[in-house]
C-alpha cells in the first residue's frame, strides 16, 4: 500500500481509496494466520469490513466512474512471522487505509463525502483497538489518516 496522493476530484478520489481497501483485504490474510482466539475473530471481523467497504466503492464507480483493478499481491512493509508483527501490521494497514479516506474528503460532497468520513473514523478507531491488543502506546494519534 503506497501513501495517497492529491486526486483529481471524487471518482479519483474514491478510486484511491479503492485501491487502498484491496490493498487492507490482501494484508489480513498474513495477518490472520498469526493470532488466534478473539483476536483472528477481529481480523476477521476487518477483513470484512475491508470487503463491503470494497463492494461499495466497487459500485459506485462502476456508476460513473473507472474502477480500478485489484492486484495480484501486494509487498508487506515488513515480515509477518509472529503475533506481534501481525498486529503491528493490522495497526499499519488501519492507518493507511484512514490515510487514503482522509485525503477523499476534501475533493467529495454529499454520501461520498460521507462515507469517507464514516471510514476514516472507523479505521481511526480499529488501529486504537489494535494498539491496545498489541500493547503499543500511545493508544491514540492526534490526527488519524494525516501523514507522518
Amino acid at each position: 500500500m503506497t501513501q495517497p496522493t492529491t486526486p483529481a476530484g471524487p471518482p479519483a478520489a474514491l478510486a484511491d481509496a479503492l485501491t487502498a481497501e484491496y490493498a487492507a483485504i490482501w494484508a489480513y490474510g498474513p495477518i490472520g494466520v498469526r493470532l488466534s482466539g478473539a483476536a483472528r475473530a477481529a481480523a476477521r471481523d476487518a477483513e470484512a469490513a475491508h470487503r463491503r467497504r470494497r463492494d461499495t466503492l466497487v459500485l459506485r464507480l462502476s456508476t460513473g466512474g473507472t474502477v480500478p483493478a485489484d492486484r495480484a499481491g501486494y509487498a508487506l512493509p515488513f515480515p509477518v512471522t509472529d503475533r506481534a508483527s501481525a498486529l503491528r501490521l493490522a495497526v499499519e494497514v488501519e492507518e493507511r487505509t484512514a490515510a487514503f479516506w482522509r485525503a477523499a474528503l476534501p475533493h467529495t460532497t454529499g454520501a461520498d463525502r460521507d462515507q469517507a468520513l464514516a471510514a476514516l473514523v472507523e479505521y481511526a478507531l480499529r488501529a486504537t483497538r489494535w494498539r491496545r491488543t498489541a500493547g503499543i502506546t500511545p493508544l491514540t494519534v492526534p490526527f488519524p489518516g494525516r501523514p507522518g
